[in-house]
């Protein structure tokens, strides 16, 4: 008995067969896209921003100079670099989903076969 419901659970007497069907993404929502590279960015600058944090302070310690000047420099880079990168990313992501956005209304979209 199924109502063609394609994500209903079903019934333990039918049995259970591995269907493949296509699907089309035809549209990117912006903002969506937008955020989530900028997260994705943010928390990659923060990374970023941590080892370039230790090289600060490894090379004032190699100079055998000020630590006051790599540990400035160094929560400097931990803040601004996410920051740098968050805004980056969100930039690119809704750059890149108008792109697609646009190419995708003349090619119809990514086709992907769902099982």
């Amino acid at each position: 008995m199924s109502t063609g419901n394609p994500y209903e659970t079903p019934n333990v007497a039918q049995s259970v067969t591995s269907t493949r069907r296509t699907v089309t993404v035809k549209r990117l929502d912006v903002m969506s896209c937008g955020i989530m590279l900028g997260v994705l960015y943010a928390l990659i600058g923060l990374l970023v921003g941590g080892l370039f944090s230790l090289m600060a302070l490894g090379g004032v310690a190699a100079q055998g100079g000020d630590a006051m000047a790599g540990l400035i420099g160094g929560i400097g880079a931990i803040i601004l670099m996410p920051l740098f990168y968050g805004v980056g990313g969100f930039i690119g992501g809704v750059i890149g989903a108008l792109l697609y956005n646009l190419c995708a209304t003349f090619v119809g979209g990514i086709k992907f076969d769902l099982e």
